[in-house]
């Protein structure tokens, strides 16, 4: 079987094109960075007449969105032949995407619910201000200051298993303001159960939250970890968001 390693914003990913859907113990090995080829998170894609699916699975082999693995997947379509305007069917549902340039998606993201605001939550022995809201998936999203010497994977893991975010938990965004409409970020995501370099439904998520509290408004952009910035906009009352995605190689799997 043929795969694909792709890079959103260096949110990484390896792609399979339709064949058997991988198993919970293959995508582990899959995702493994010692062993297999090191992802994220594996991308099952399975192109159609009108419209293609795309199925996203985390290192750990649970399912679930994913804002920049979509992004991919709609790169990939666009290499093998698809139009640049993709209807595409995902585990949040229906979504939309439009190839801008080249290595450049955007991708109209789910409607957000579950906005709650000024939670106090204690994580690494010490209270934190914290605001949730779902994009697909759940979301923490807490402002700090120097984010750049912030504890994220210490506080971040502590964070995302709150009770507060039920049994599965969420993903724990943290964000610093850089200027007006431009935020650095950094994300602890579940399933992975580390930081990794860029999350798009998280900074989708970041974006609606300093909205919301009036912090900032749309469009904004966000400086990921790994050096990319991605944009979230507004169109036709739907959140997108934007930004590079590309294939790194390919290969065969044994």
């Amino acid at each position: 079987m043929r795969f694909f390693k792709l890079s959103g914003a260096g949110n990484d990913f390896v792609l399979l094109p339709s064949g058997p859907r991988p198993s919970r113990r293959r995508i582990a090995e899959l995702c493994d960075r010692r062993r297999g080829i090191g992802a994220d998170g594996v991308l099952w894609v399975r192109r159609g007449r009108g419209e293609h699916t795309v199925l996203y699975w985390n290192a750990d082999g649970s399912r679930a969105f994913c804002g920049n693995g979509t992004r991919c997947a709609a790169w990939w379509l666009r290499l093998q032949g698809a139009g640049k305007a993709l209807r595409l069917r995902t585990e949040a549902g229906p979504a939309e995407a439009v190839v801008e340039g080249r290595e450049r998606v955007r991708v109209r993201m789910p409607p957000p619910a579950g906005l709650t605001l000024g939670l106090e939550l204690d994580a690494a022995d010490r209270p934190w201000t914290t605001h949730a809201a779902t994009v697909g998936v759940p979301h923490a999203v807490v402002e700090v200051r120097r984010l750049e010497r912030f504890a994220v994977v210490e506080v971040g893991r502590a964070l995302r298993r709150q009770r507060a975010f039920g049994r599965l938990g969420a993903n724990a965004n943290f964000v610093e303001r850089l200027g007006r409409g431009l935020w650095a970020i950094r994300t602890y995501e579940r399933g992975v159960e580390d930081e990794t370099l860029a999350c798009g439904s998280g900074v989708t998520a970041s974006a609606y939250v300093l909205e919301s509290i009036g912090r900032d408004s749309l469009p904004l952009r966000f400086r990921a970890r790994g050096g990319d910035t991605l944009t979230v906009s507004r169109h036709d009352g739907r959140l997108w968001l934007e930004g590079p995605a590309r294939v790194v190689f390919h290969g065969e799997l044994p």
